[in-house]
C-alpha cells in the first residue's frame, strides 16, 4: 500500500498523508513542484543541496542501499551500541532518547539535518539488475546529484558519459572535494581539509596562534551546497530554452574559496599574506567579542517543547566603525570621562589603542548581560550581538516572532524542532511538510507508481535485497 494519498498536478505527487506530513501547504504551487531529483550523495554539502530544491517543491528521491552503509552520512557505524551512543559528543551522533541500535541509521542528527522534504528508494547498484533500475530512474528524472570521485563512477558505470545516452535532459550535477578534473581529482576530503586546502584554516584565530585551529561547523560544506542548488537550477533555466541536460562540474574547495576573496585579491595584487586577526576587524574598525555579566544560577523558561535551561555567561560582539557608531556607544554607556580622552578621539586613534579600549569596554560589558548590552547598543544605532549556543537560539525571541524553528514528528525520533527556511516568498508561501527520510521509506511509491513494477516483481526485487528498510 502506498504511504500516502497522491494527486498528480504539473506532474508532481502531492504528499497529503504520509507519516508525519504537515497539512497546510500546496506542494504544487511551490517554484520547483514539477521538478524530479535523483539524490545519490554523502556526508552534507550534496544532501543539503537536494535538501534546499526539496524545501521548494522538487520531488528529490534520495537513493541508498541496504547492502552499502554511507558512515557519517546515515551513521558512524551500523548499530552502534548505546554505550558508544552516550559516550559521543558533537552533532555526529544519535537521538538519544528514543535510541534503538535497529534503527539507529534513521537518528543519526547529522543525516536528519539535511534530509526533510525528501523520499527514499533503495536498491544495489553493485548488480546488473539494479544498475537497470537506477537508469530506468534516471530516464524519467529532471536531476542527478551525486559526489563520488570519478574513479567510483566509472566503476559503476554512473559517468555523465553513461547517463547522458539514458536521458539527454538530464542535468548531472558531480560535487567532489576537489572536482572531476585536475591531478587531485581522485583525492578525498571532508570540511576541515577543504578549509585548510582553500586558505580559511590559515586565516582563523589568534595572532599568537598557529593554524591549527579547526572548527566544529565548516563552512565549505553549506558553501558548496547552496553552490550546487543555485547552479542547478540555472542549468534547469538554461534547459527551458535548449531543452538539452548538461553536466556540472562543482568542486567544493572552489565553491567556498570566493568566500575569502579579498585576501586572495590582496596576494595577487599586494603579494601580502593575510596574517591572523582574532576578532579584530579586516577594514580598522573597533571589533571584539566581550565576556558579559556571569548569570549563573539564572533560568529561563524553555517553552516551544524545550525545558528550562541555565544561563551560565554571555558573551556579546561588538563593533564600531566610525565616529557616529562611536558617539552612540558613549551615550549607551553614559558619556563615562574615559571615552572623551584624546587616544579615543578618532577612529585611527581608537585602532591605534584597541587593547585598551578592549580592556575598557570588557568592564563595561561584565556588568550586564549580553541580550541587555545588545538592546542598548542597537538602541544607539551600534552593531551588536549576543553569542549564543544551540539552546539559546532555540529560545530567542526574535526567532520565536518570525517562526522560524518549525515542528516535525519522525517515527524514530519523534517530534522536535528543526530549523526552518533560509527565505519566504511573498506570493509562494511555504513551511517543512516531511520529516528526516527514513531508509527506503518511500519503496512502494518510487517502484510501483513511477517504475511501473508489478506486484510479482516488487515482491522478487524484496527477495534479492533491493527493497528494504534496514542495512545488512
Amino acid at each position: 500500500m502506498i504511504p500516502f494519498t497522491k494527486r498528480e498536478k504539473s506532474g508532481i505527487i502531492l504528499y497529503l498523508s504520509a507519516p508525519g506530513a504537515k497539512k497546510g501547504v500546496d506542494v504544487a504551487e511551490q517554484a520547483l513542484s514539477d521538478v524530479k531529483v535523483l539524490d545519490l550523495i554523502w556526508y552534507i554539502s550534496g544532501p543539503y543541496a537536494a535538501m534546499l530544491l526539496a524545501d521548494w517543491g522538487a520531488e528529490v528521491i534520495r537513493v541508498e542501499s541496504c547492502q552499502h552503509f554511507p558512515m557519517y552520512t546515515r551513521g558512524v557505524m551500523m548499530k552502534m551500541p548505546f554505550e558508544l551512543v552516550k559516550s559521543r559528543v558533537g552533532y555526529a551522533n544519535h537521538c538519544k532518547p528514543s535510541y534503538n541500535p535497529d534503527t539507529a541509521h534513521n537518528t543519526f542528527l547529522l543525516f536528519n539535518a539535511h534530509a526533510r522534504n525528501k523520499l527514499g528508494m533503495t536498491v544495489n547498484l553493485r548488480t546488473p539488475k539494479g544498475m537497470d533500475i537506477f537508469k530506468r530512474l534516471i530516464k524519467v528524472s529532471d536531476v542527478f546529484i551525486e559526489n563520488n570521485s570519478p574513479r567510483v563512477k566509472e566503476h559503476l558505470g554512473i559517468t555523465w558519459e553513461d547517463l547522458k545516452e539514458v536521458n539527454p535532459r538530464l542535468i548531472y550535477l558531480s560535487l567532489p572535494g576537489f572536482g572531476g578534473s585536475g591531478p587531485y581529482k581522485n583525492y578525498r576530503a571532508l570540511g576541515a581539509h577543504q578549509e585548510g586546502f582553500g586558505g580559511h584554516t590559515y586565516m582563523r584565530g589568534y595572532v599568537d596562534e598557529e593554524p591549527t585551529a579547526t572548527s566544529t561547523i565548516y563552512h565549505t560544506d553549506e558553501a558548496g551546497g547552496i553552490n550546487a542548488a543555485f547552479a542547478i537550477v540555472m542549468a534547469l533555466y538554461q534547459r527551458q530554452k535548449t531543452g538539452k541536460g548538461q553536466y556540472i562540474d562543482m568542486a567544493q574547495v572552489e565553491a567556498s574559496i570566493p568566500h575569502l576573496a579579498q585576501a586572495v585579491m590582496d596576494y595577487t595584487m599586494n603579494r601580502r599574506i593575510t596574517e591572523r586577526m582574532g576578532n579584530r576587524d579586516f577594514h580598522g574598525a573597533v571589533q571584539g567579542c566581550y565576556r558579559c555579566k556571569d548569570v549563573r544560577g539564572k533560568w529561563v523558561p524553555g517553552g516551544m517543547g524545550m525545558p528550562p535551561m541555565e544561563i551560565v555567561d554571555t558573551w556579546v560582539n561588538i563593533t564600531i566603525s566610525n565616529d557616529q557608531e562611536w558617539q552612540g556607544f558613549c551615550r549607551a554607556l553614559g558619556n563615562p570621562d574615559w571615552t572623551k580622552e584624546e587616544r579615543f578621539s578618532d577612529s585611527l586613534s581608537r585602532y591605534k589603542n584597541h587593547d585598551e579600549l578592549d580592556k575598557l569596554i570588557g568592564e563595561w560589558t561584565r556588568e550586564h548581560d549580553a541580550c541587555e548590552v545588545m538592546h542598548l547598543l542597537q538602541k544607539e544605532g551600534v552593531p551588536a550581538g549576543p553569542v549564543l549556543d544551540e539552546k539559546d537560539a532555540y529560545s530567542d525571541p526574535h526567532l520565536r516572532a518570525r517562526g522560524f524553528f518549525e515542528e516535525l514528528t519522525h517515527a524514530d525520533c519523534g517530534t522536535h524542532l528543526y530549523p526552518g527556511l533560509a527565505f519566504r516568498m511573498s506570493k509562494t508561501p511555504n513551511q517543512l511538510r516531511l520529516p528526516p527520510v527514513p531508509l527506503g521509506e518511500h519503496n512502494e511509491y518510487v517502484y510501483k507508481e513511477i517504475l511501473k513494477v508489478s506486484d510479482e516483481e516488487y515482491a522478487e526485487l524484496e527477495k534479492e535485497g533491493h527493497i528494504g528498510t534496514e542495512f545488512v
